[in-house]
């Protein structure tokens, strides 16, 4: 019995030391998303970073900066929404689907 426990913590091991090679590639693979007809865009990591904002001028609007604001904070949620499927569908591989809990 003890033997098949050894076996269990190599593979235990091998798969946590597969996981964090994937989170490390994780922080070069990005998401992007646009709201606005591509006015605003936000680009995020699999590490759940966002990485850059792009805000074209003529969204601009002094007189209404709330639509803004709701613009940018709708394309940063999808954007890390995105970015949270990227890193579960890899995960996901790795484990084969299984939700482990702690290992994400």
């Amino acid at each position: 019995m003890a033997k098949g426990f050894g076996n269990i913590m190599k593979q235990a091991q091998k798969l946590q030391a597969q996981m964090a090679k994937v989170q490390e590639e994780m922080a070069t693979k990005t998401v992007e998303t646009s709201v606005g007809g591509g006015m605003v865009k936000v680009v995020a990591n699999g590490k759940q970073e966002i990485v850059s904002i792009k805000i074209e001028p003529e969204v601009i609007d002094r007189d209404d900066p709330e639509m803004l604001e709701d613009m940018v904070l709708s394309a940063v949620n999808e954007a890390l929404k995105k970015a949270q499927e990227m890193l579960s569908e890899e995960m996901g591989k790795l484990t084969g689907g299984l939700n482990i809990p702690g290992l994400m």
